[in-house]
């Protein structure tokens, strides 16, 4: 995700919290804005626990497993 993006996000929390409301529209566009930010940091989280490895006492390594 761009940094245009957050900015814009961003823009909409501070509308918002100054009291303003949204247009439908431009509600919108903060819920899909939320979404893809959300989307991305869940695949970047993924991303490192993928590679994370668990290092034992002995010197092992065991990769992480996913839980079902």
């Amino acid at each position: 995700m761009d940094q245009k993006k957050i900015d814009r996000i961003n823009e909409f929390a501070r509308r918002v919290k100054a009291g303003e409301t949204l247009t439908p529209e431009e509600l919108a566009e903060r819920d899909a804005l939320r979404r893809e930010y959300i989307d991305s940091v869940k695949a970047s989280l993924t991303g490192h626990l993928d590679n994370t490895y668990i290092v034992r006492p002995d010197g092992t390594k065991h990769k992480l497993q996913k839980k079902k």
